[in-house]
């Protein structure tokens, strides 16, 4: 049986043009970007290049790009990059049940050392109401973080709408883009943040590189210190191979916008699961408000790690966790108040540029001799 990949939210693919650039990186531009000789100006300019691109992506100047060992490490040099700066200060930040953990944990982390955090809820399709933001502003509010689409469901934030509230109140808004860059718009002046973090291995780079776009005239502490590369905001010497290659990645990215074609086939895929298995098969997440790859959806009365067991060569994710004979949600189905009974069967089908028509057939045919 074929082995079939629709897990592109965990991770995805080296895009080929991404492959071409890092080959020649590791066999000829080997020097340090930070040494003053000819052997460094190759380097040199292949990261410049790349954070040009990146700036390209996220419509801001390559001065506001800081190149990052990942998305996990943007998210916690915006959080505590901000943080720390305000010594004894009373401390209050605003994000939702619904983050990822590299935000939730570094705001627990955040927690102990005095910080107040408000984790603001969301409805049954995974949204957050601006309003439930605006009235979780104190006057020692600090910073505002909220995703722009979740990992899981796919929902998209209303981040524009929570940009103007923040600006009003003079505050921060920093958004994880790790889902969003490259599938949907992600200028960060239409979306009004002022902070966004990049993953590259979510949009066809390398795993352990990424971006956190700090808007000019925004100060943080480095949560590395060192040499000051980087701008002083981030210690070590650079990786031109990997910054390369989230560089073109980012330029690759900029034909894949809204994808179309991903989205087609998804839409596909839900119309597919709805002739063969009716009301036993539930959509999770908002219908319309969702990245176009993404399709979260609970097999009435099943388990949904026991459906992927029993498809070993179909790469996909689950939302629920059998421990002891006990189902556990993930939080984020937790937060939809997703009824337990639902929720288990939970599934999460993430296609990507190179899912096929056929793909999502035998998928749908695999379901069908096992459940219906």
């Amino acid at each position: 049986m074929a082995r079939i990949y629709l897990d592109y939210n965990a991770s995805t693919p080296i895009d080929p043009a991404v492959a071409v650039v890092m080959r020649r990186l590791l066999e000829t531009d080997y020097g340090n970007p930070s040494s003053g000789h000819w052997a460094s100006k190759p380097a040199k300019a292949a990261l410049d290049s790349a954070r040009s691109q990146v700036a390209a992506l996220l419509g801001c100047s390559t001065g506001e790009i800081v190149f990052t060992g990942g998305g996990s490490e943007a998210n916690n040099l915006a959080l505590k990059g901000l943080f720390f700066p305000r010594g004894d200060r009373p401390s209050h930040i605003v994000t939702s049940q619904i983050e990822h953990p590299a935000i939730l944990a570094p705001c627990r982390f955040l927690e102990r050392l005095g910080a107040t955090v408000t984790y603001v809820p969301v409805d049954g399709s995974g949204l957050v109401d601006p309003d439930d933001i605006r009235k979780a502003i104190t006057k020692d509010t600090f910073l505002i973080s909220i995703m722009h689409a979740n990992n899981e469901v796919g929902t998209i934030q209303p981040i524009g709408e929570i940009a103007k509230i923040a600006r009003a109140h003079g505050i921060p808004l920093h958004t994880d883009a790790a889902q969003s860059v490259g599938k949907i718009p992600t200028n960060v002046d239409d979306l009004g943040v002022d902070l966004l973090s990049v993953a590259g291995h979510k949009v066809y780079a390398p795993k352990g590189i990424g971006a956190l776009y700090l808007r000019r005239g925004i100060a943080i502490e480095p949560l590395i210190h060192g040499a000051g590369h980087e701008g002083g905001r981030r210690a070590g010497t650079e990786s031109a191979l990997l910054a390369a290659a989230l560089g073109k990645a980012c330029e690759v990215a900029q034909d894949w916008i809204g994808m179309p074609a991903v989205q087609r086939r998804r839409d596909q895929f839900w119309d597919r699961l709805r002739a063969v298995f009716g009301n036993h098969v539930v959509l999770n997440g908002h219908p319309a408000l969702r990245l176009p790859n993404t399709l979260n959806v609970s097999f009435a009365g099943q388990v949904g790690a026991e459906i992927l067991a029993r498809m070993p060569d179909v790469a996909a994710s689950t939302g629920s966790a059998c421990h002891s004979g006990q189902i556990t949600l993930s939080p984020v189905l937790e937060a939809l108040a997703i009824a337990p009974e639902v929720g288990m069967g939970a599934i999460r089908f993430s296609l990507g540029r190179g899912t096929t028509e056929d793909e999502i057939e035998q998928v749908v045919d695999r379901l069908r001799r096992m459940l219906a």
